[in-house]
């Protein structure tokens, strides 16, 4: 078993997540930190210039905040999750979309992943250029009947109706209520002085026939699938080199473009969930629990049998069988994980620069299993 140069802290009786860590992590960058019970016990980085500080792209472990950010606008009353988008947003009732909700946007039923002939690279970075884009298209399949992943712009139609909704952003509504009163190392727009904390994501390294392998049952292009993953665009999206781009970690488009730190992951859920530095939960009990509730369970159109949605969140019980039924996260393309589980109190994030090359993310079961057994 190999292991890796590993700096950080661990409190007492979590010494064996460390060593998960140097087996398990990423040795090219990666990070993890982990509260528990309003305690952070773990706070770990290997890889060359990365620190515990250091900045990355953590593509749709961004829908974690932005889901947050929805969640507190719904508990303020600002938002209604049964009320048709285009209630607010007009435009987006063309092409049968006129009774299309909140809740079903959240949850992945909308039916809306994407553009006919696809959207570049420059027109992803935005959500309001995506949102245009999204507005005359018609769904790939019958609303509410079937669910699947809209993975770079799902959270580009929520953010059009925070804003005609309340007249903000949804990054300066999560700037201002969540990041900057937490000081979370965790951006839906990083200001460019951070510039120098940032690291790039990196693609995967795998053999000719790993490669061969994976791509020869890969979604073609102009599949659901493919749609989904914004591969469907001429060139097809470069999705390692999606976050690297200074335009998208200056927007931060809310389904993908946030920049963060492991410790900025955990620290939104543990603010979330069970309050941060003295302070109670962002989430009054009736919104957690409506936003934990399962949703969209069975076979994703997009992400086949990885995707388990509660409502914006990813239904981690489902994901990790150790966790309690209502524990919520979000993980990412280029590896990011991070979740809160209600009942044993952890609140766990993660980070990776390295893209997996067949997107599967084995270190996530080991040290999610390692944390909750230290924590148990």
């Amino acid at each position: 078993m190999s292991t890796i140069e590993v700096h950080g802290t661990v409190a007492d009786g979590f010494e064996a997540v460390r060593a998960e860590f140097a087996a398990a992590a990423e040795p090219a960058g990666a990070q993890l930190a982990v509260h528990v019970r309003g305690r952070r016990v773990v706070d770990l980085w290997t890889g060359d210039g990365v620190a515990g500080d250091t900045l990355t792209g953590i593509y749709s472990s961004t829908k974690g905040a932005s889901t947050l950010t929805v969640a507190l606008l719904v508990q303020d009353g600002a938002l209604q999750l049964d009320q048709p988008v285009a209630e607010h947003w007009p435009e987006f009732a063309a092409a049968g979309k006129s009774r299309i909700t909140l809740r079903d946007v959240l949850t992945h039923r909308s039916g809306v992943i994407g553009v006919d002939g696809g959207l570049s690279a420059e027109e992803l970075a935005d959500d309001r250029v995506i949102a245009q884009r999204l507005a005359g298209q018609r769904p790939y399949w019958r609303p509410g009947t079937a669910y699947g992943y809209g993975g770079y712009v799902s959270f580009a139609i929520v953010g059009e109706v925070v804003r005609r909704a309340t007249g903000r952003s949804l990054q300066a509504t999560y700037e201002e209520r969540i990041r900057a009163p937490y000081d979370l190392d965790l951006y839906l727009g990083l200001p460019e002085a951070l510039d120098d904390r940032y690291r790039e994501t990196l693609p995967g390294e795998a053999s000719a026939e790993q490669l061969a392998a994976f791509w020869a049952t890969a979604p073609g292009p102009q599949s659901i699938a493919g749609i989904g993953y914004g591969l469907n665009s001429t060139p097809p999206l470069d999705q390692v080199a999606f976050a690297n781009t200074r335009r998208v970690r200056a927007l931060g488009q809310a389904s993908a473009g946030g920049v963060g730190s492991a410790r900025g992951l955990a620290g939104l859920y543990q603010a979330a969930i069970f309050g941060l530095d003295g302070r109670a939960p962002l989430l009054d009990r009736n919104t957690l629990d409506e936003f934990a509730m399962l949703h969209s369970t069975g076979r994703d159109l997009v992400a086949g049998e990885a995707g388990q949605y509660a409502l914006g969140f990813q239904a981690k019980g489902l994901r990790y069988p150790f966790l309690s039924a209502r524990s919520i996260g979000h993980n990412g393309s280029a590896g990011s994980e991070a979740f809160a589980d209600p009942l044993s109190g952890i609140a766990f994030g993660y980070t990776r620069r390295r893209f997996s090359p067949t997107w599967s993310y084995p270190d996530h079961d080991r040290l999610a299993a390692a944390v909750h057994t230290a924590a148990a």
